[in-house]
Order: C-alpha cells, then sequence, then structure tokens
C-alpha cells in the first residue's frame, strides 16, 4: 500500500519536471506563448514582464515537479501544486471552449496538445491530486528538512541559471522544425492531388475522383451527377515550410534562397527596432568575410521599409535585407537576432549572435 499511494505523487512529478524542462529549455518561446495569453486576455500592459513570467514559471513548474518525484517538502509545497492546478484547469477550459490561443505550449514544442486534449489532461492531473490529498497523512518524507530545503534551493538556482542560459545562447535542446540537420524541402517533391466528389442525382451515390481522372466534359455525366466537395492532398506535407520570403518588390524568392544549392547564411530578426546594437559590428564582419568568399548573406525580418532604411543608416550595414512573416521567424532561431548557415535547403548550423565563431570557422571542413 505505501508504495501504491506514491504512484500519483511520482505521476505527477513526472508530468511537471517534463514540463517544466521542455519549456526552461526554450524560455524564449515560453515568453512568446505567455504573450500570447496576454494579448488574447486584453493584459498587453503585461508585456514586459513576459520574459520573467517565462523563466519563473517554467522554474516554479520543474520544482514542484521534483518536490513530488522526490518526496521533498511535498506538504509545504501541495498547496501550490493545487493553485496552479486549479488556475490552470479553469484557463485551459476557457481555451477549449472558445480559442483565444490555439495551444496553450504546456508543454512548450516537445508535445502539441489541442486546447481539449490540454483539458482533459489537466482534470487527470487534478485526479491525481485529489488522491494525494485523501492519502497525506500516511505519506513521510525520507529525507531530513535541511536535506530537503537544500535540495530546492540548489534545484531552483540551477534551474533559473539553465533557463537564462538558454535564453542568452540557444536551447540546448531544439524541439522546433528548423532543427540542425533539417532538411526543409524533399529532394523530390511528388505533385499535390486534388480529389473531387460528386452525387448521383438518382440513386444518391457519392463518388469521389482524383482530378483530372473524371468525365468532366462529358455534358451527359455531368447532368447525372452534382459536384459536392473537394479536398487536396499534399505528399510533401511537413517537407516544405511555411516560411516566405519576398524582396523590396513584394516578389516571392523563398525557393531561390531555401534552396540554393550553395552555402549562405541568413540573419533572422523579426524585431529590427530590437536588434542588439551589439549584433552589428558582428553582422558587418559576417558580411565582409563571407562576401570575400562568395557566400551569400540576407537578412529575414518583417519590417517596414522606414524601419529597414532607419536599420541600415544606424548598423551600416550592406546585405540584403528581404521581408518575412515573423511568426515562422521565431520558430527558426531563438535570437535577437539569429544566424543560420544553410545549403541545398538543409539547415547546416545557427548561432545565437553572441555565439558566432566567424566565418572560417562557422563553413564545415571539407577534405
Amino acid at each position: 500500500m505505501k508504495y501504491f499511494r506514491s504512484i500519483p505523487r511520482l505521476l505527477i512529478g513526472i508530468i511537471f519536471t517534463y514540463s517544466g524542462f521542455v519549456k526552461g529549455v526554450d524560455p524564449m518561446g515560453t515568453m512568446f506563448k505567455i504573450e500570447d495569453y496576454f494579448i488574447a486576455y486584453g493584459m498587453d500592459w503585461l508585456m514586459p514582464i513576459a520574459l520573467f513570467g517565462s523563466v519563473f514559471l517554467c522554474t516554479f513548474e520543474f520544482m514542484l515537479g521534483i518536490s513530488m518525484l522526490f518526496n521533498v517538502r511535498v506538504k509545504k509545497t501541495f498547496p501550490f501544486l493545487v493553485l496552479m492546478m486549479v488556475f490552470f484547469t479553469i484557463i485551459t477550459f476557457f481555451d477549449a471552449i472558445y480559442n483565444p490561443v490555439p495551444d496553450c505550449g504546456c508543454f512548450g514544442e516537445a508535445l502539441i496538445l489541442t486546447n481539449w486534449q490540454t483539458f482533459w489532461k489537466n482534470v487527470f492531473i487534478m485526479g491525481l491530486i485529489l488522491m494525494m490529498y485523501i492519502s497525506r497523512k500516511k505519506a513521510a518524507p525520507s529525507l531530513k528538512i535541511s536535506a530537503q530545503n537544500t535540495i530546492l534551493i540548489i534545484g531552483s538556482v540551477a534551474f533559473i541559471a539553465f533557463s537564462i542560459y538558454n535564453y542568452m545562447h540557444l536551447p540546448v535542446v531544439d524541439f522546433r522544425e528548423w532543427k540542425v540537420g533539417k532538411q526543409m524541402y524533399a529532394e523530390n517533391q511528388e505533385p499535390i492531388q486534388f480529389y473531387v466528389s460528386y452525387t448521383n442525382n438518382e440513386s444518391g451515390e457519392e463518388k469521389e475522383f482524383l482530378s483530372p481522372n473524371y468525365p468532366y466534359s462529358d455534358s451527359l455525366w455531368l447532368s447525372q451527377w452534382t459536384y459536392k466537395s473537394s479536398r487536396t492532398v499534399d505528399p510533401n506535407e511537413g517537407g516544405r515550410p511555411e516560411l516566405q520570403i519576398t524582396d523590396e518588390y513584394g516578389t516571392d524568392v523563398t525557393e531561390s534562397y531555401i534552396k540554393n544549392p550553395d552555402y549562405q547564411f541568413l540573419i533572422i530578426a523579426w524585431e529590427l527596432d530590437d536588434v542588439n546594437k551589439k549584433s552589428e559590428e558582428v553582422l558587418n564582419t559576417l558580411y565582409n568575410d563571407a562576401s570575400a568568399k562568395e557566400i551569400s548573406v540576407a537578412m529575414l525580418s518583417p519590417a517596414l521599409e522606414n524601419q529597414i532604411q532607419a536599420y541600415r543608416e544606424e548598423s551600416k550595414a550592406e546585405y540584403e535585407i528581404l521581408s518575412a512573416d515573423d511568426i515562422e521567424l521565431k520558430t527558426m532561431v531563438r535570437a535577437r537576432p539569429g544566424i543560420m548557415l544553410m545549403k541545398g535547403g538543409t539547415v547546416v548550423n545557427k548561432w545565437n549572435w553572441r555565439d558566432f565563431p566567424g566565418v572560417e570557422t562557422a563553413l564545415p571542413k571539407t577534405n
């Protein structure tokens, strides 16, 4: 019975430790999600504390998991666990009904759940909490109070440092689509398939055809069948990024950059006004050194023309600045700004600007 009573606590510990870690490894991604909630609930004035909220939430959740998992100060942390779960169960219930934010981000980018899945996950955890509460008087810690406090203090400080490191550099584990080594375009893409459905006017029979393999030019057949619906099947789904790059004239140049067979550097800056000033010298040096090796360099940003002009005047940037949606840019590199090396549609490497080693070192060595 002693071990049986430990099951709810251990399950909660595993869930919270995992959830806190996958969000803490990507504090900027968690910050974006918190900002989405602030906007959805009309609390834009809280945006300046989104980063602090990200680090605090990830650390708090991770340490609650450690507390449950290792039976450390459970009686003290249990009320915080209950309050947290009541709050998030209510929030996710409203999310499931009204969908103000499509993905709550409860497991970061590691595991995407629908709002209803998230709500029922929280209901399950509430059930585990109830089981813990029923047997709370029979649960006894195995460590001294001083040792338990030491674990919580050291664990909290270490996890905060871990989150800050991931923010200042790049996530040590990348769960996103644009990860190093990922081929962003299928090498041999298959054609997109279009299906159409027709219903027989007399029998009510419904048939689906792969376009254009149906008698659409037969007037007699068309008089006997009525169009009902259509659907599209993309065999390459998952092998084509949602990123769209346009030049100053609005021309789509995505494939010419992403599928470039040669090495190229892409500078990712989703907020051009917020680019770290210290990075400007690094980026200009990157452009000069890459140009000397005839390697192209371009910045991707959602900035308007006047913002681009102001940036050029301040930074003395000579590299091309192209337009792209900020949402996709935020998934590419978690940095302000970030640098990505690509070749033939493959992400070769990427860096926070602070860690860029220089063009010579960044390029893979060839035999």
